[in-house]
């Protein structure tokens, strides 16, 4: 083969794994947003707020924080006995990175879910939600000044425009946007570096464990820091008070966690954690159309705009850079 067909197969290549990366970006992207409304309608009970509901609500009443802990116990149960049959292989890690395990588990994974609650709990869904997808911006410094991804001009400017998108989507401009106090904005940052920091951390454990590896032993650990926040099982047995709840915890488990936990992990491998938390911002656009489907919400102009930007942000990212082909994002060798 000649030479310029091996660097055109190469090329190739490359642009086929950067979509692959993409495109598990956004099947994380959209598990996220139809777990999460889903959930909405599974743990809504009727009332004269769901009244325009195109679905009447499920009913089904748990506390936020005890479903969290409740569908990563269930998700690592799940997947455990899943690899457990058909991928021992993946069970099998090296004593010294535990520490690194532990981490991503209880910082990483159960982290990013009792900031957030919090930042809820000091704000609202839509203040939250914008101060989590501050996460690119962490990521895409933390990967500049330390592992050397290459800087180009798409790479601040789809930030910008998918967390620009992400506050029109959320409603920043609409009735009760943003509702911002100190503590509120505290947990709210601290929630995206913790998701940077998954991000982050699931790059650089790449070249060492599989996504189902790293996702077992994270859901496990992060098991473990819930029943030590619920004060054991008795805070999160409410979770499984019926056959209809306990039905509910299971799909959230598998639609809400598993699956776009394991793909966002996966993507990690094609693409660097800067893109892949910029297609992760698609997760309130995605939800708003559920939410129009399923539970009738209306979206006002500035959203549909917000909407349309994120989207921008994406394509901006893809660009290749002009003149100089771009470098591997680099991480640290295996071993």
């Amino acid at each position: 083969m000649s030479e310029p067909s091996r660097r055109e197969t190469g090329a190739s290549g490359h642009l086929t794994e950067k979509w692959k990366g993409y495109a598990l970006a956004l099947i994380a992207a959209t598990s996220w947003a139809t777990g999460g409304i889903i959930a909405k309608w599974m743990f809504t009970a009727a009332g004269a707020g769901t009244e325009g509901w195109r679905v009447p609500p499920l009913g089904v009443t748990v506390e936020p924080v005890v479903l969290a802990g409740a569908r990563a116990l269930t998700a690592f149960a799940i997947l455990l006995v899943y690899l457990a049959v058909t991928r021992r292989r993946a069970l099998r890690i090296e004593l010294r990175n535990l520490p690194f395990l532990i981490v991503f588990g209880v910082v990483a994974l159960a982290g990013v879910h009792v900031t957030y609650f919090h930042a809820i709990s000091h704000t609202n869904v839509a203040t939250a939600i914008l101060l989590e997808y501050l996460a690119p911006i962490f990521v895409l410094t933390f990967s500049v000044l330390f592992l050397k991804e290459r800087f180009t001009w798409t790479l601040p400017v789809g930030v910008a425009l998918s967390i620009t998108g992400c506050a029109l989507v959320v409603g920043i401009l609409t009735e009760g946007g943003l509702a911002v106090s100190t503590a509120g904005l505290a947990w709210g940052l601290a929630s995206a570096v913790f998701f940077a920091l998954y991000s982050l951390m699931g790059r650089y454990a790449a070249p060492r464990y599989s996504p189902w590896t790293l996702l077992v032993y994270g859901l496990g650990f992060a098991g473990l820091f819930w029943l030590l926040y619920l004060e054991g099982l008795r805070g999160i047995t409410d979770a499984f008070a019926s056959p209809v709840a306990t039905g509910a915890v299971v799909f959230i488990a598998i639609v809400s966690t598993i699956v776009p936990f394991a793909s966002f992990l996966k993507a990690l491998h094609y693409i660097d954690p800067t893109r892949a938390t910029i297609v992760a911002t698609l997760e309130p656009v995605i939800a708003g159309v559920g939410a129009f489907a399923l539970l009738g919400e209306v979206f006002e102009f500035s959203q549909l705009v917000g909407g349309a930007v994120v989207l921008a942000a994406i394509i901006i990212v893809q660009a290749p850079a002009p003149a100089e082909p771009a470098q591997p994002f680099e991480v640290p060798p295996a071993g």
